[in-house]
């Protein structure tokens, strides 16, 4: 387990620095759909998870609300995002699919897009692995090579693949740039799973195992703009969230035992607490209501609530709570002052955010009784009064978004036998849900051919 000492500048700098394409005729470049009814990184706007004006079904099944099925070029644990008519998904194949041995050199990521209205695969672009590369071996087999989540302003998309780097696409396939991040391992070797988010003109990318950093890339060159280093990030999974406080953009992040943030502009720390959430932290922060939230920790589970804003270490000044009632892997999402939590005992849980009171725990039926590992890998999202929350092998357990506790459905896919690792996409009337071998489209019958 590594020790996380306070990020002295010693341990924490910001330093300056200075495929195959598979096209399609005739690509017709669609007007991009408002805001509502996209999303365009992973948990949506901003993290949070929340689709205001989304109207996704609460109950599907392999024969009801099933508008399409897409197989995948390959497996991954990374989320759709939806961009205009379109969708975009990583995936990986050509070794660790499923079986172990097999020739390295072979694999390979992909960003795939896909016709939002009919599930028509449009292109797929690959991107040789850079080697060496970790091999299908131990808990990487739980998730495999393709993680990160992709992020696009609409016009070019970003994405990361690890000791493979970060690279940009036009809407047509065509790669724009790829840049190293780095490619250490951790003493752990799972590969990491932070993703892309966008802020002004850079991409900036938790690239935790690969470079022990966070980089903020130009997003029109790929070119390097700031790096901050720390040793105790190469055992931080989580995306980045950006936090508005007082007119500042901090940029928030949650790594063993510490809450750091972070100059978006120049990557220099202007604030910790110390949170004593201890091993690897694999959730992303929220933030809302002046508050941020880190959850997570190994073996010892934690959740800390943070006043926004502050300079130095705030630890004795801005903590608000804490609590033992968290969540290893799923980011938690935040709605109405409360705090919906999914765990990976099997438990929905409901914490008041304000205080961290505990309002509800209730074990959701079958979560954590099918097959190996931990129950939920996806996190929660919200829309329409409802928490939708994606187990790996027991279905979709629909939660209303209330005080009380009360399961509005169990849906399951019972054709698809593989692992469903991956947090959904919401966006206007349609959930995008994503297992290891398909993409599925679930809309009710009324939204066929009206995606908006």
């Amino acid at each position: 387990m590594p020790s996380c000492s306070r990020p002295h500048h010693h341990r924490f700098a910001a330093v300056r620095s200075a495929g195959l394409l598979v096209a399609f005729a005739a690509l017709v470049i669609a007007v991009r759909a408002g805001a509502e009814t996209e999303w365009t990184r992973f948990r949506g706007p901003n993290g949070s998870g929340v689709a205001i004006d989304a109207q996704p079904p609460t109950a599907w099944s392999d024969t009801q609300n099933v508008q399409w099925k897409t197989p995948l070029p390959g497996g991954g644990t990374s989320s759709p995002i939806v961009v205009g008519d379109r969708i975009f998904v990583t995936c990986y194949s050509g070794y660790g699919d499923g079986q172990r041995g097999g020739d390295i050199k072979q694999l390979q990521r992909e960003l795939v897009c896909v016709n939002r209205a009919n599930g028509k695969i449009l292109w797929f672009s690959a991107v040789p692995a850079a080697q060496p590369e970790e091999y299908y071996d131990g808990f990487l087999t739980e998730h495999g090579y393709a993680s990160h989540t992709p992020a696009s302003d609409g016009e070019r998309v970003y994405v990361f693949f690890g000791k493979s780097g970060a690279a940009a696409f036009d809407l047509t396939g065509r790669k724009l740039w790829q840049t190293s991040l780095g490619t250490d391992s951790n003493q752990k070797h799972w590969g990491s799973a932070s993703s892309p988010i966008l802020y002004k003109n850079f991409v900036i990318i938790n690239a935790s195992e690969e470079g022990h950093a966070i980089v903020a890339l130009d997003k029109m060159t790929g070119k390097e703009a700031w790096r901050a280093t720390g040793d105790a990030l190469q055992y931080s999974f989580g995306t980045p969230v950006l936090v508005e406080d007082a007119g500042r953009t901090d940029l928030v992040f949650s790594v063993p035992g510490e809450l750091w943030g972070l100059n978006p502009d120049t990557g220099k720390l202007r604030w910790f607490v110390e949170t004593g959430l201890p091993g690897n932290i694999a959730p992303s922060v929220i933030a809302g209501n002046g508050m941020i939230f880190a959850f997570g920790g190994f073996p010892q589970l934690g959740a800390i609530a943070v006043r926004t804003g502050g300079k130095g270490d705030v630890t004795a000044t801005h903590i608000a709570w804490s609590s033992h009632n968290s969540s290893y892997i799923p980011t938690p999402v935040l709605h109405e002052g409360r705090l919906y939590v999914v765990s990976d005992a099997g438990f929905a849980t409901c914490l008041d955010a304000k205080t961290g009171a505990l309002i509800y725990k209730e074990r959701l039926p079958g979560a954590s009784a099918v097959g190996r590992g931990k129950p939920f890998y996806a996190s929660p999202v919200l829309a329409n009064g409802a928490v939708f929350a994606v187990s790996r092998r027991a279905g979709a357990y629909v939660i209303a978004a209330q005080p009380e506790f009360k399961l509005l459905g169990q849906n399951r896919l019972s054709g698809d036998d593989g692992d469903f690792n991956a947090t959904p996409a919401l966006a206007g009337r349609q959930l995008f849900l994503r297992s290891n071998r398909n993409l599925y489209c679930i809309a009710l019958p009324s939204s066929l051919g009206a995606a908006r």
